[in-house]
């Protein structure tokens, strides 16, 4: 299945199938089956969740992922995005037990061992965040980006970040690290 961008209840996600199944979830109270493993950061994580918890009350409560954000809780913000098979997604409003075998990347994987992503070290050269609540969100979202492949135009990134909210309005300097991230490492680097 080719995973893209799907408006879904005023948040994008990964696809349709999940977009879809969320709604019917919400609509209907389906109960979903407990989740015993995700695979997360590259790796498979035994977990023991009720399907219908949230992937990030799960990432965070469950497995101690703490980088992504609770900011609105209703996908507006984006400050839960992580990328499900390198797609944006709002993880506040996905149930567990829709993920599957979907690989979920978190904040946690952009530099665990080593020196900064590209976009982590620009955002520091640029002070693109003050309060940083947004931060780990617009990363994993310009990561998404970044790895696209190509160096994005100023429009493109605006564009794409649509969605991701700074309350802070530090939005000048989140392109212009997203910029300086694309130049010296087109791909994203990861």
């Amino acid at each position: 299945m080719k995973l893209g961008h799907y408006k879904c209840a005023g948040f994008l996600a990964a696809s349709g199938a999940l977009c879809f199944l969320s709604g019917v979830l919400a609509e209907r109270q389906i109960t979903m089956p407990k989740v015993s493993e995700l695979n997360v950061n590259g790796r498979d994580a035994l977990i023991d969740a009720e399907g219908e918890r949230t992937l990030l009350s799960v990432l965070r409560d469950d497995l101690n992922l703490t980088g992504t954000k609770y900011g609105c809780g209703e996908g507006q913000c984006g400050a839960c995005t992580v990328l499900l098979d390198g797609a944006p997604t709002r993880s506040c409003q996905i149930p567990v037990g829709s993920v599957g075998r979907h690989k979920v990347l978190t904040i946690e994987s952009l530099a665990p061992d080593g020196p900064l992503h590209p976009l982590q070290q620009a955002f520091l050269n640029h002070d693109a965040f003050q309060c940083g609540y947004c931060t780990s969100g617009m990363i994993m979202s310009g990561v998404a980006l970044l790895r696209k492949g190509r160096n994005p135009s100023e429009a493109e990134i605006v564009r794409f970040m649509d969605g991701n909210v700074c309350r802070c309005g530090s939005y000048q300097r989140i392109i212009a690290a997203i910029k300086e991230a694309a130049s010296k490492a087109p791909g994203g680097a990861k």
